[in-house]
């Protein structure tokens, strides 16, 4: 009986790529750029497993063109890239990597608010272009973070996270979730309020919340326009969630004062997007959970994911558990 073919899309750590291989006949698209789309149409057509970036699109299209694929294990939390329902109704297993990548992403959440608040990023290329050549009472002042009020839109894991953060900093925090946390309003002191309420109060907005069709330009021009002038917004969760033409025509107008984002849509940012011309407004290229560590973690539990469903055991964690044998269940 021959071995069932597993795909990679993108180039792993060593430590995952190991626990794949005694599993299956091992496939990799090994250059540091997502796999074309007709490469992947061709490559699924013996797959039975596909360990997949956000950057891969898994639909119809694709399970029409894979006939033997049973386990998609996705390396990211969130996985809007992927049609939940299409993978149901033909019983292939969806698995995620939550968890391994919270306190990471947070840390970038909190450094971005650093950056924008105090201008740093600007700053730097203000120096490396030659500008500093003198000082004065008013150079590159910046907004204060500490005591400031942040309001968390999503207080999930990371949320929560970027929430314990904000208390070495002594500020308010206020969030706006489907649920209410009432661990984090004990434990941090959150107060749950309405959207509206949030980004009336808010000097620094982070944003947190899943992408899906009800949260589609869940930021729009009538949002930022509830804001304080002199508030900022952190995106660090999916750029769908933001309409950025209304945040370039915001910032634009100085209807708020700067913008952190580490998801754009698309992504990768275009060149000739306008949002690149604006100085208060900081560009990082998905990068929240990009330390050593929890990438190789993420990776490793993508591919624990599938070495357990290829095991005939239950996976870590799956994301559409129905779909699951009896015996896996």
């Amino acid at each position: 009986m021959s071995q069932p073919k597993i795909y990679v899309t993108r180039t792993l750590p060593d430590q995952a790529l190991a626990l794949l291989r005694p599993c299956g006949r091992l496939g990799l698209w090994e250059p540091d750029e997502a796999v074309p789309r007709d490469t992947l149409l061709h490559e699924v057509r013996d797959t039975t497993a596909l360990l997949s970036m956000v950057t891969d699109r898994v639909d119809d299209e694709l399970l029409d063109h894979a006939p033997q694929l049973r386990i998609v294990a996705n390396m990211a939390v969130g996985y809007d890239n992927v049609d939940v329902a299409a993978l149901s109704r033909r019983g292939v297993l969806l698995t995620n990597t939550p968890g391994v990548l919270t306190q990471t992403t947070a840390d970038l959440s909190f450094g971005l608010i650093l950056g924008i608040a105090r201008r740093i990023a600007e700053a730097d290329r203000f120096v490396r272009d030659g500008g500093w050549q003198a000082w004065g009472p008013l150079f590159f002042v910046g907004r204060d973070v500490h005591h400031a009020t942040l309001g968390i839109i999503g207080l999930g894991r990371i949320g929560t996270q970027v929430a314990q953060r904000a208390r070495g900093f002594d500020m308010r925090v206020i969030y706006t979730n489907r649920g209410r946390n009432r661990e984090a309003e004990q434990r941090l002191g959150c107060v749950r309020v309405d959207l509206p309420s949030l980004l009336r109060e808010s000097d620094f907005v982070s944003v947190h919340a899943p992408l899906s069709p009800d949260t589609h330009h869940l930021l729009s021009g009538p949002q930022f326009r509830l804001m304080k002038k002199t508030a900022f917004l952190i995106n660090v969760a999916r750029g769908g969630l933001v309409d950025q033409r209304a945040l370039y025509e915001a910032l634009r107008d100085g209807e708020i004062a700067g913008a952190a984002l580490d998801v754009t849509d698309p992504e990768p940012i275009p060149m000739d997007d306008p949002l690149l011309s604006l100085t208060n407004c900081l560009i990082v290229p998905h990068i929240g959970s990009a330390s050593l560590a929890t990438r190789t973690r993420m990776a490793s539990l993508a591919a624990e994911n599938i070495t357990a469903f290829l095991a005939g055991q239950t996976p870590p964690t799956p994301v559409n558990p129905e779909v699951l044998t009896p015996s896996q269940g």
